[in-house]
């Protein structure tokens, strides 16, 4: 399984609805990155992903975006496949159109 990190903050609820959904999808574990304690990290996140909200969840080195796009990915059943295969090539086949593939 892909290595998944999450910056949020603590009160957050896209940021549990994204926890939950990832946890429903088998993800054990979650690289939390709490943007509230640290702005160092809240600037990290705004350089490696040009937004300013969170959640803002990365698969493996796959910008997904926030809570919508995971959602998306979901929808489309691109999510398990993005999570569960570590090639970058069917990373960048399984996400379509988006902030995790323009």
């Amino acid at each position: 399984m892909q290595h998944v990190k999450m910056y949020s903050t603590a009160i957050c609820p896209y940021c549990l609805m994204a926890e939950r959904l990832l946890s429903a999808k088998g993800v054990t574990t979650i690289e939390k990155r709490r943007v509230d304690l640290d702005p160092t990290l809240r600037e990290e996140m705004i350089t490696a992903t040009g937004r300013r909200t969170v959640p803002q969840i990365f698969i493996g080195d796959v910008h997904v975006g926030g809570f919508d796009d995971l959602h998306q990915l979901e929808r489309q059943g691109a999510l398990e496949t993005l999570l569960e295969d570590p090639s970058p090539e069917a990373s960048a086949a399984s996400v379509g159109r988006g902030p995790f593939n323009p």
